[in-house]
């Protein structure tokens, strides 16, 4: 399925996988009042819906928005949807892999079938992505590729092992990439973000004690001192991506942390250790996944979220996929 507003053409066509909500939402609105055509994708309609009016008040000039129901973790769904853009809006000039899935919780608490889903959505998701716009890319000789990794994939994060197989996966891809198109015209970005506040504790999954896991996750995602305000990285990943860097590290701090791994990994796998231990145990009873809207709250907690809170009501993550 497809949908398409307004009727002139733009001559810049950028695709946001995972683009109704969140950082990929506000990717494509920054990418929109840069007066580009925007393509979204989302797995559901009503997020796809939410995204094209939020997109069609901050279209600049001729551009045009797209939006499609697309499963990234589906080549097929992926080339469909792609197909559609190119005919639609014409050439993609830039892609952006955004789709994403948090499950959090004790590693005795996952399943297989998590990392499957992880590994699916954010990891095969952006090979796909690369895989349907590179041909034309190439032959044009020009064209943006980013993909949105984690500073958990760099540096791993205790109780968020799916997320960190499939984002580390992500980087090497990614890397590999850019390495590969050297000299092509085309260039692959790959963007290592820190905690924003986006709202993802709304729509992370929750396993073993659900409401200590909420607790903590949605306090790293929500405070100030950690997280970091989305819509000002979603403008300097958009401007890395587009000038062709091969990097985009945001913010200060994930910087450090890299470097830090990089001189002494050993040290920091102890202390994610050591971090590890202080977080929730999976409890007698383990349950989940609970989604995060649906996790009981703590009067402390909601106000400790609060922030996060909002940005998810602000940017659609309560908004179906």
């Amino acid at each position: 399925m497809g949908m398409l507003r307004s009727s002139t053409r733009s001559p810049r066509v950028a695709v946001v996988a995972g683009g109704s909500r969140g950082l990929g939402l506000l990717v494509a609105l920054d990418l929109a009042r840069r007066g580009w055509s925007v393509a979204v994708s989302a797995r559901g309609e009503a997020g796809v819906e939410h995204a094209l009016r939020r997109l069609e008040g901050a279209a600049r000039g001729s551009a045009r928005m797209h939006g499609s129901v697309c499963d990234v973790a589906s080549a097929d769904s992926v080339e469909r949807w792609i197909a559609a853009v190119e005919r639609d809006l014409g050439p993609v000039d830039a892609a952006f892999a955004v789709a994403g899935v948090i499950d959090v919780g004790p590693a005795e608490a996952m399943r297989v079938e998590d990392f499957d889903l992880a590994i699916d959505v954010m990891l095969r998701g952006p090979i796909h992505l690369a895989w349907a716009v590179l041909p034309a890319m190439r032959r044009r000789r020009r064209g943006r590729i980013g993909v949105v990794t984690s500073i958990g994939g760099s540096v791993a994060v205790p109780h968020l092992l799916p997320y960190t197989a499939a984002k580390a996966g992500a980087i090497g891809f990614t890397e590999g990439l850019a390495a590969e198109l050297a000299g092509t015209g085309v260039t692959a970005t790959t963007i290592v973000p820190g905690l924003m506040r986006t709202g993802s504790h709304e729509v992370a999954r929750y396993r073993g004690d659900p409401s200590r896991e909420a607790a903590w996750f949605g306090a790293g995602a929500s405070l100030p001192l950690v997280s970091t305000s989305a819509e000002r990285a979603a403008r300097a990943m958009v401007d890395g991506v587009l000038a062709g860097r091969t990097h985009v590290r945001l913010p200060w701090w994930t910087h450090v942390a890299m470097r830090v791994h990089g001189l002494a990994p050993a040290t920091t796998v102890r202390a994610a250790g050591i971090v590890g231990r202080l977080l929730p145990g999976p409890g007698p009873h383990p349950s989940g996944p609970v989604e995060g809207r649906l996790v009981r709250r703590s009067p402390v907690t909601r106000a400790v979220t609060a922030l996060g809170t909002a940005a998810a009501r602000r940017l659609g993550t309560r908004v179906g996929r």
